[in-house]
C-alpha cells in the first residue's frame, strides 16, 4: 500500500484531516482580501504538491517545473474568484490539472515516461549487482507506459509518486471508487504481462 508523503490520513479514515478545516486560515485571508497572505500560505502548503502533480502528469522534469510555475501564477490570478464551493486543495489541483492537460494537448501525442538524460545517468551510476533490479524497474515502467492514459496517470501517482487513493482522486477529479477500479485492473494487467 502506498504511503501518503504528506503524513495526512486518507479521507474517511479515523483521524482524517478535513481539507476545509486545514485551509480555513487561507480562506479567511482570501475573504479579508489579504491575497498576499493567502498566497504565501498556499505556497508553503501546496508548492511541492503542485510540482509533483505536474511531474506525474507531464513526466518530464523541465516541463513539470514550467507547468508548476505557470499553475501557481494562474492560482494567484484566480485567488479573488475563489468562492469556497470546493475545498481549496481541490480547486488548486483542478487548476493545476487543467493547465497540465493543456500542456499535454499542445505536445506531440506520445510522451516518454522516461527522462532520457536522467535515466542514462542513473544507468551509468548503477552498480553491477543493482543492474538486474534496474532492468526490472525499466521493464515495469515500459509496461505502465502501455496502459491506457488515465490508468497510467493513476498508477504513476499512486505507485511512483506514493500518493494515497484520496489524493489521487482529488488530483484527477475522480471518485475514489474509480481510482480503486483503475488500480485493480492495472495490477491484473501488469501481473498477466509479467507472467507471460
Amino acid at each position: 500500500m502506498a504511503s501518503n508523503p504528506e503524513g495526512e490520513p486518507g479521507a474517511g479514515q479515523p483521524g482524517a484531516v478535513d481539507p476545509r478545516a486545514r485551509d480555513a486560515d487561507v480562506v479567511l485571508a482570501i475573504r479579508a482580501a489579504d491575497l498576499e497572505k493567502a498566497f504565501e500560505l498556499i505556497m508553503q502548503r501546496y508548492e511541492s504538491k503542485v510540482y509533483r502533480l505536474c511531474l506525474a502528469l507531464l513526466r518530464e522534469r523541465t516541463l513539470a517545473q514550467d507547468a508548476a510555475q505557470e499553475s501557481l501564477v494562474r492560482l494567484w490570478r484566480a485567488l479573488p474568484r475563489y468562492d469556497g464551493r470546493a475545498a481549496l486543495s481541490t480547486w488548486i489541483y483542478a487548476i493545476t490539472r487543467n493547465w497540465c492537460l493543456t500542456c499535454l494537448s499542445s505536445r506531440r501525442r506520445n510522451v516518454s515516461l522516461h527522462d532520457a538524460p536522467v535515466q542514462a545517468e542513473v544507468d551509468a551510476m548503477a552498480a553491477p549487482d543493482e543492474q538486474d533490479a534496474l532492468e526490472q524497474g525499466h521493464a515495469l515502467r515500459r509496461m505502465v507506459e502501455e496502459l491506457p492514459e488515465m490508468t497510467r496517470r493513476i498508477v504513476t501517482l499512486f505507485y511512483f509518486e506514493e500518493q494515497s487513493v484520496a489524493l489521487v482522486a482529488e488530483a484527477l477529479g475522480l471518485p475514489q471508487g474509480t481510482i480503486k477500479t483503475h488500480l485493480f485492473r492495472a495490477r491484473a494487467t501488469l501481473l498477466a504481462r509479467l507472467q507471460s
